[in-house]
């Protein structure tokens, strides 16, 4: 993995750290095949629960970089992030701002931390462009229609306290702990059993659109796995034996 991305453990959380400041942390393919690598890294470790993805040098990410793309194309392994994400959870913790590409990134993760005053939008029709990158059918699921359209066709952004309000934004920071916000809710997180945790994230994620009979049918393979897993077994266990469970993933 390149120095474009940096990860910490944090107990069974992963921090990743997009780190191209003298950029914004704007995407090229370096910077977008090591994120790749490193949410493959996240969802194969046992040991890992959940994920945290922020930006270095007090900004989350300005997209794709634009410099980049007219020398070696769309940024290798970006798209495959932004269709894909992580099978684990994953919390943006954003400061700065979330713009065109940026908020795209974090619309790819579950949950938003954002600190108090960052900008939150999809500014591409100023620029004779619009959001290729799953905002324009992300943001519509997350807060209500007739913002998303606002958002997307006047292009003007909205602050990160409007964003909680309309239930984008799952948590506040003040400024400069945004990261600090989100490792405390993915730590509430990593307390949970992981396959569980995962395979809740994916029901939810998954089922929007979808009819009662095609929902249970996508639900009976999670069942299937997280009931027969060791983990299962754990939980009960600790709660007779009163005491904290361990968890193995498995």
């Amino acid at each position: 993995m390149a120095n474009e991305i940096l990860t910490e453990t944090h107990g069974r959380v992963r921090l990743i750290t997009l780190n191209r400041p003298e950029a914004r942390n704007a995407v090229n393919s370096a910077l977008g095949q090591g994120l790749v690598s490193a949410i493959e890294e996240l969802d194969a470790d046992e040991g890992l629960t959940a994920g945290v993805l922020t930006g270095a040098g007090g900004s989350f990410s300005a997209g794709m970089d634009l410099k980049a793309f007219l020398t070696e194309g769309p940024p290798k392994g970006f798209q495959t992030f932004l269709n894909q994400g992580s099978q684990k959870p994953l919390i943006a913790a954003v400061e700065g701002f979330a713009l065109a590409g940026g908020l795209e990134i974090a619309l790819s993760c579950d949950l938003v931390v954002a600190a108090k005053g960052v900008k939150l939008g999809i500014p591409e029709v100023k620029r004779g462009l619009f959001a290729a990158g799953g905002g324009l059918f992300r943001l519509p699921n997350r807060i209500p229609y007739g913002v998303a359209m606002e958002l997307a066709l006047t292009g003007e952004p909205i602050l990160a306290e409007k964003g909680q309000e309309l239930g984008l934004v799952a948590r506040l920071s003040e400024p400069g702990k945004a990261v600090e916000v989100a490792l405390e809710l993915a730590g509430q997180i990593a307390k949970n059993a992981p396959l569980a945790v995962a395979a809740s994230k994916q029901m939810i994620r998954n089922s929007r659109g979808l009819t009662e009979e095609e929902a249970w049918a996508l639900q009976n393979p999670l069942t299937a796995k997280v009931f027969v897993s060791e983990d299962a077994k754990e939980g009960p266990r600790a709660f007779a034996e009163k005491r904290e469970p361990n968890w193995q993933g498995r």
